[in-house]
């Protein structure tokens, strides 16, 4: 499912990034590449700021909406 949907507080790992090549290595800069664990930690109006690395990220839901992850139980 993608990281737009994902919950508050919620762990998940990145199962893969889509879109333009451009696009997958901005995201894959600030972090987000296949394995990495992120968790939200606010959603407003579909925006969210994730945890990541220990880093805080702030996205837009388009480039939310690109990474796909899988919720860790």
């Amino acid at each position: 499912m993608p990281l737009s949907m994902a919950k508050k507080g919620e762990v998940s790992v990145i199962q893969n990034v889509c879109g333009k090549e451009e696009t997958k290595r901005f995201l894959e800069s600030l972090g987000f590449v296949t394995g990495s664990f992120v968790t939200i930690v606010s959603e407003l109006g579909g925006n969210i700021i994730v945890n990541i690395k220990e880093s805080r990220v702030a996205l837009n839901k388009d480039l939310a909406s690109k990474i796909m992850i899988q919720i860790q139980g």
